[in-house]
């Protein structure tokens, strides 16, 4: 059973491989300014792909979505309910949606223009990095900005959209992870509340040995639900973009 596996895997793959184009590279010596141009844009192109997870965790309303999942999980006392995979997919699908106008920006005046080569390599670039500037404007504290260019000593500039992403990024990083411990605290007193009373009613019964978490652990969940937790959560994180 396993080799007749094994050969139809074999066979697949060697279909495929008839089917899918072949994509070749070589390195030599070239004299020519666009071909040197050429290959600087791909190995640019390539690097951007290979930080394009990173671009999109330190750019979007990635960060903000996820940490707070994760205190609405440890508020609760679920540690490890719902899973990692879950609140990662979550926070990336609600992150396209609060993204999709910025995406669809970048899509019209930097990718189709450029497809179409109505523009430069660096003027689609320019043009990718307005609506990403816009976004961040949005969300960012000011005195967040205000310490990145006095750490770096630059000079601030005359207009929001003139800050380099340098400053913009870790700026906006620092905001958004406060923003998110501020929902955080709000989403935690709720549960703190219920903890304090189940603590204290199993004192004055003096059971003392019983750890608070077992008992207040089912009233959280069901307090959570009774709320709609979930939709109130996204209701508000959401709307915060906007």
């Amino acid at each position: 059973m396993k080799k007749i596996i094994l050969l139809v895997l074999i066979l697949t793959l060697s279909a495929w491989a008839q089917v899918l184009p072949s994509v070749t590279m070589s390195l030599g010596g070239t004299s020519s300014p666009e071909e040197v141009a050429t290959t600087l844009q791909i190995v640019f192109l390539i690097t951007i792909l290979a930080l394009a997870p990173s671009i999109l965790v330190m750019m979007t309303s990635f960060v903000r979505i996820i940490i707070v999942f994760s205190f609405i999980r440890r508020a609760i006392g679920l540690q490890t309910m719902p899973p990692d995979q879950i609140l990662v997919g979550l926070a990336l699908f609600l992150t396209f949606y609060i993204m999709s106008p910025t995406f669809t920006q970048i899509n019209d005046n930097a990718i189709q223009p450029y497809m179409a080569k109505e523009i430069t390599w660096e003027q689609g670039i320019e043009n990718a990095g307005a609506p990403m500037k816009r976004f961040m404007l949005k969300q960012v504290y000011e005195k967040d900005i205000a310490l990145l260019m006095r750490i770096s000593g630059k000079t601030p500039p005359e207009t929001a959209m003139e800050i380099g992403f340098d400053v913009l990024i870790p700026a906006f990083m620092i905001s958004e992870l406060k923003t998110a411990f501020i929902f955080g605290f709000i989403i935690y007193l709720p549960f703190l509340v219920v903890d304090m009373v189940v603590a204290s009613v199993l004192l004055s019964m003096g059971m003392m040995m019983l750890p608070p978490t077992t008992i207040s652990l089912p009233f959280k969940v069901i307090l959570f639900i009774l709320i709609d937790g979930w939709n109130l959560t996204v209701k508000q994180l959401v709307g915060s973009f906007f």
